[in-house]
């Protein structure tokens, strides 16, 4: 199997690269092989610094599986939203250093690091699903609300406006932005920063202050999955 997720250790932290040649789509592949990364970090006990390439962190979901159809959209979809649970309550600090544009999935894979570094660019950051005749899955809407700023929500949920970089920290999707020459040097300096906090008392707040968040998920999922059972029959 081609390899499109690298993984790289050094000094408590596992810098983890999402690239697949393109736009990073989180078809079964990518799903299995950031797993396979984070199970490896996870045994490392190291903090997580995820990015993409150089052209984007994610473009979503792979339109390629909707397209085919039966059991693999659903087993894509539910692997998208074990992802999203997984980054929320791992066990070490998570970074995001988006690299580029942020599309769906990929914007809310955002919303699931405990810090969430941009770049001064054209990138953009949007839930697209009703520009592209799909409805949000209700897992994304909990973690919207959960996350983003309220007087953003309907433009970037119902609206899928497409928000610039500066936009994406005001509405919740990122932190900071900065260009893009310093983001590797920033994510590095931000990750090691999270990791150098007591590791129990982090896991421990965090899972208090997520708390409603992964019950409200949780429902949320049950919900998706029987959506998804009745609008794809084969899985």
């Amino acid at each position: 199997m081609e390899t499109i997720v690298r993984y790289h250790l050094a000094d408590g932290v596992a810098a983890i690269t999402l690239d697949d040649g393109k736009v990073n789509v989180f078809g079964l592949a990518m799903q299995d092989q950031l797993n396979a990364a984070l199970d490896h970090a996870e045994a490392d006990g190291a903090a997580v610094l995820l990015t993409g390439n150089a052209r984007v962190f994610s473009g979503g979901f792979d339109l390629k599986v909707f397209k085919a159809g039966g059991p693999d959209v659903a087993r894509m979809l539910t692997g998208g939203g074990g992802l999203c649970e997984r980054l929320l309550t791992f066990p070490r600090p998570v970074v995001i250093a988006a690299s580029g544009q942020a599309m769906a999935m990929g914007a809310l894979m955002l919303l699931c690091a405990d810090y969430r570094i941009g770049i001064e660019s054209s990138a953009r950051v949007q839930l697209n699903e009703t520009a592209i005749g799909m409805t949000l899955p209700y897992l994304g809407v909990e973690l919207a609300r959960a996350r983003l700023a309220t007087p953003w929500r309907n433009r970037a949920l119902v609206n899928a406006e497409a928000l610039t970089p500066s936009q994406a920290v005001a509405c919740g999707f990122l932190d900071e932005v900065v260009p893009v020459a310093a983001l590797p040097d920033a994510a590095w300096a931000r990750t090691t920063a999270l990791a150098a906090l007591h590791p129990e008392a982090f896991v421990a707040t965090r899972s208090r202050v997520h708390e409603p968040l992964l019950a409200a998920m949780k429902k949320a999922r049950l919900r998706d999955e029987e959506e998804w059972k009745r609008n794809f029959p084969f899985a």
